[in-house]
C-alpha cells in the first residue's frame, strides 16, 4: 500500500512549486509609439533598417483609421482623435474626440492606462510625449471625470518651452523635441522599466504640414528610424539583462492627402496607416484582416494581463492582433423588424451569443439592459432576429464569441 505524505509536507511542496512556476514567468511590459502623420506607401517605400529588425521579431501590416466611411463611426483622420482612438479601442462616435481641441471626452470609454491602473495600481505606467494634452485630456490627468490618472513616470509638454527649444519658422525644432523625448524614453526604459508607457513624436507630421511631399518629410521619415533603433535598443538590453518580456507597438495617428501636406477627411491615402510590432502570437487578423488603430488597446491589454470588465469589453471596437480570434467583420442591417447580423468566421468552433439592447445608457455612464436573443454555431457566419418586441430606432448588437466580442449599432435613418 502506497504511504500518503503527511499534509504539511504537501501543501508545501505545492506552495513551492507555485512560487517556482511563478518566478518562472517573465514580466509582461508594453509600449506603443505614435510616430505622427506617416503614410503606408511612405514608410513602405524606405530603408528603414530598425523597423525592419522589429518587425522581424513579430510584424508589419497595412492598417486603418477613420472608422467606417460614411459609416456611424466615420472618424476625422486627425490627431488627437487617433490617438484616443488607440487608446480607448474606440472610434469617435463614443470616445467623442472630434478635434485636436480636445473639446468633451467621453471618459465612459476606459483608456488602456485608466483599465491598468484600476487593476494594477502598484505598477508603473510612463509618457514620453511633445504634447502636454495627451496626458493631461487624454489619458485624463487633469480631468476627474478620467479618475486624474496620472502615469508615474512624465516628461512631456517641451512644445511650450522655447527656452531650451527655441521655435524657428521651418520647424526643425520639432525634431530638437523628439530627440529629447527619444533619448529620455530610452534611458527611462533602460533604468525604470516601466510596465505601460507611451511616446509620441511629431517633428514628421509637422514637416508634412509645412512642406507636403518631397525630401524634408523623406528626411524626417528616415530620421525616426533612428530614433526607433535608440528605443529597441533599450528594449533589447532590459529583455536581455532583466526577466521581462516586451511588447513595442509602433504605428501612425493617420495618413496624408496625395499633395503630402494636409489631412482629416476619408482619403484612401489619408486613411492607409500601418502597424510594426515584435509581438509573438501575431493572429491571422493582424496580417490578413486590415486591422485599426482601436486593435492596439486590446493587443496590450492582453499582453499585460489586464482584464476589462464585460460591460466596456462589449463597447470596444478593437480586436486582440494575438492570440486566438473568433471572427472578425461585424455588421448588421435592418430590414423592418428584422435584423440581419453577419461575422466572418476565423476559427468556427464555438457558439456565437447575440445580445440586444435598444438603450445607449452607457454612453451617459449607466448600465445597458442586454437581451440574450440567440445563440448559433460560430461557423454560421450569419443570423437573423425578429425585434418586433423591442421596438425602437436604435438598436446595439453585441455578438459574443468564444474568443473574442464584435460589437455594431444601429442607428436612426437621417430625415
Amino acid at each position: 500500500m502506497k504511504k500518503q505524505l503527511p499534509l504539511y509536507i504537501t501543501l508545501l511542496v505545492f506552495l513551492l512549486s507555485s512560487y517556482f512556476e511563478l518566478a518562472a514567468q517573465k514580466k509582461h511590459k508594453a509600449l506603443f509609439v505614435i510616430a505622427d502623420g506617416i503614410p503606408a506607401d511612405l514608410i513602405e517605400s524606405l530603408d528603414m533598417p530598425a523597423l525592419k529588425e522589429i518587425s522581424k521579431q513579430g510584424g508589419y501590416a497595412r492598417a486603418h483609421v477613420g472608422g467606417e466611411r460614411t459609416g456611424y463611426s466615420e472618424t476625422p483622420t486627425i490627431s488627437a482623435v487617433g490617438y484616443n482612438s488607440l487608446l480607448t479601442g474606440t472610434w469617435v462616435n463614443k470616445h467623442n474626440v472630434w478635434g485636436n481641441e480636445i473639446e468633451a471626452p467621453n471618459y465612459n470609454y476606459w483608456n488602456i492606462y485608466r483599465l491598468f491602473k484600476a487593476q494594477y495600481p502598484q505598477k508603473k505606467t510612463a509618457i514620453y510625449s511633445t504634447w502636454i494634452d495627451n496626458r493631461t485630456k487624454l489619458i485624463g490627468s487633469d480631468a476627474a471625470a478620467a479618475g486624474n490618472i496620472q502615469p508615474d513616470i512624465i516628461f512631456d509638454g517641451m512644445e511650450l518651452d522655447t527656452v531650451n527649444f527655441p521655435h524657428d519658422d521651418f520647424g526643425y525644432f520639432y525634431n530638437v523635441i523628439d530627440d529629447s523625448v527619444i533619448n529620455r524614453a530610452s534611458a527611462s526604459i533602460k533604468k525604470d522599466a516601466p510596465d505601460l508607457s507611451w511616446v509620441y513624436l511629431e517633428y514628421t507630421d509637422e514637416m508634412g504640414h509645412r512642406h507636403g511631399n518631397g525630401d524634408t518629410l523623406t528626411n524626417a521619415v528616415k530620421l525616426l528610424d533612428d530614433k526607433l533603433k535608440r528605443l529597441w535598443d533599450a528594449i533589447v538590453y532590459r529583455q536581455k539583462n532583466f526577466d521581462e518580456e516586451w511588447q513595442l507597438y509602433i504605428t501612425t495617428d493617420h495618413g496624408r492627402e496625395n499633395n503630402g501636406y494636409h489631412h482629416g477627411g476619408q482619403g484612401e491615402r489619408e486613411r492607409t496607416t500601418w502597424i510594426a510590432t515584435n509581438a509573438g502570437n501575431l493572429n491571422q487578423y493582424f496580417f490578413k484582416g486590415n486591422p485599426g488603430i482601436i486593435d492596439i488597446m486590446p493587443s496590450i491589454a492582453k499582453h499585460l494581463g489586464v482584464k476589462i470588465p464585460r460591460e466596456k469589453l462589449m463597447e470596444v471596437d478593437g480586436i486582440s492582433l494575438t492570440g486566438e480570434v473568433s471572427a472578425t467583420d461585424a455588421d448588421v442591417q435592418r430590414n423592418g423588424n428584422k435584423l440581419y447580423i453577419t461575422w466572418k468566421p476565423v476559427d468556427k468552433t464555438g457558439m456565437t451569443k447575440i445580445w440586444v439592447t435598444t438603450t445607449n445608457n452607457f454612453k451617459k455612464g449607466g448600465e445597458d439592459a442586454y437581451k440574450l436573443v440567440t445563440v448559433v454555431p460560430v461557423s454560421d457566419g450569419k443570423t437573423m432576429i425578429d425585434v418586433k418586441n423591442m421596438p425602437s430606432d436604435f438598436y446595439k448588437v453585441v455578438i459574443e464569441l468564444p474568443y473574442n466580442f464584435l460589437n455594431r449599432w444601429i442607428i436612426p435613418e437621417a430625415p
